[in-house]
């Protein structure tokens, strides 16, 4: 073996001291092909992981990860209400994936506002809501809190809302809401105005104190529609399923935010299919230029390959060289690929040069993710899946014969 790693380096060396000048080019644009290649497959990766991430998190900031209400097929809106005193409540939140649990309330309504009338669909929240996600996606005004005594008449609505309406920050607005086919009105003031790019909840969903809805349900202070659990991390989602399935009793169902909008969870999940065609057509390009530049280092080495059987040398102990030379340049290629994708992904993620149409793509950006397991995952691949398809052009020392090569030179 350390002959081996002896004449490798020597080859090596050679190349990077000049010599071999017949092979540089292709060597130089094999190695540029898997840098590119590898580029490519980080940036694809990383730019798909960033857009379902995107989405994934806006669809989870208006439904939550997981829903408990009463079990009823027809109990869309929280018509069969519960009591927000439940035991499962604290053994829900004293789980480690567990981020918050908060009740809610719909209520569906109309806003009628400078002559245009706009459907909404109010969410009734109480003082242990997870402002985080509005926070994060409020472009006036701010959340409102909720005082112990009186309900607040402070809402958040979206700026698809406002912009229909016409109408501004500070401004009041009615909203007519029906019960038992009676009309029912609410004063509101627009406390803060949030975008978030995702139009079948922005032209919608509406903020606004919880006791306003247990007031038109006709509830009691202390009745709720029901539940959301809000996780640490998406990938534990199926896990709490299971935990939460224990805490609770036949009466009450779980919805996981997958099956409520199996649409957008599904088109997000076929992302994965272009993520592997791509990766797979740039590994098989890289290998390919490999496999050249390869060939082409035989036949160039055709006389060394029969000093070296001349000298006892076997076929396998030569193959290796050629296999340690061409991994020194994939490991080359591979850095320099590392550099340039992860550089031009560090820029779109900071500076946001790429813009999309936030109308179509939910994003008003291109948005990167890194995962450092993936990104390893990607390296260790790329470099097994090149060596696999250099084994068989390195196999072409057997075929050399040393007498006819030493007698040729």
């Amino acid at each position: 073996m350390q002959f081996e790693w002896f004449i490798a380096r020597k080859m090596i060396g050679g190349r990077t001291s000049g010599q071999s000048r017949g092979s540089s080019a292709i060597v130089k644009i094999a190695v540029a092909g898997i840098a590119i290649g590898m580029a490519v497959m980080l940036l694809s990766v990383s730019i798909v992981r960033g857009f379902q991430e995107e989405v994934r998190q806006k669809v989870i900031g208006f439904g939550s990860h997981l829903q408990v209400s009463y079990y009823n097929p027809q109990n869309t809106l929280g018509i069969r209400p519960m009591s927000s005193d439940q035991g499962f409540v604290a053994a829900i939140q004293s789980e480690p994936t567990v981020k918050n649990i908060q009740a809610y309330a719909y209520k569906s309504g109309i806003i009628t506002a400078n002559g245009e009338i706009q459907g909404v669909m109010s969410k009734g929240i109480g003082s242990d809501f997870d402002w985080d996600f509005f926070d994060q996606n409020m472009v006036e005004g701010s959340t409102f809190r909720l005082p112990k005594a009186d309900e607040s008449d402070s809402i958040v609505l979206s700026t698809s809302i406002a912009s229909k309406l016409n109408l501004k920050l500070g401004e009041k607005v009615t909203v007519s809401y029906f019960q038992d086919e009676n009309e029912r009105k609410r004063r509101f003031i627009i406390g803060g105005i949030y975008e978030t790019g995702m139009e079948q909840f922005d032209g919608s969903i509406l903020l606004c104190d919880i006791r306003h809805i247990q007031k038109l349900n006709g509830w009691e202070s202390d009745q709720v529609a029901g539940f959301e659990v809000i996780l640490h991390s998406f990938e534990d989602l199926d896990l709490l399923d299971q935990i939460i399935a224990d805490h609770i009793t036949y009466e009450f169902n779980t919805l996981k935010i997958t099956d409520q909008f199996m649409e957008i969870f599904g088109w997000l999940e076929l992302q994965d299919i272009n993520v592997i065609i791509i990766l797979s057509l740039m590994v098989l390009v890289s290998g390919i230029n490999m496999i050249s530049a390869l060939l082409v280092i035989i036949l160039e080495r055709t006389n060394m390959i029969g000093l070296l059987k001349a000298m006892g040398a076997q076929n396998g102990s030569i193959g290796r060289i050629f296999l340690l030379n061409a991994a020194y340049l994939i490991v080359i290629g591979l850095l320099l690929g590392n550099i340039l994708g992860l550089g031009l992904g560090w820029l779109q993620q900071e500076f946001h040069l790429i813009k999309l149409d936030q109308a179509n793509y939910y994003v008003d950006h291109v948005p990167v993710l890194f995962q450092s397991g993936t990104i390893l995952l990607i390296n260790a691949g790329s470099m097994l899946a090149c060596l696999v398809m250099l084994i068989i052009p390195s196999m072409i020392v057997s075929r050399i014969d040393p007498v006819k090569t030493i007698k040729f030179n």
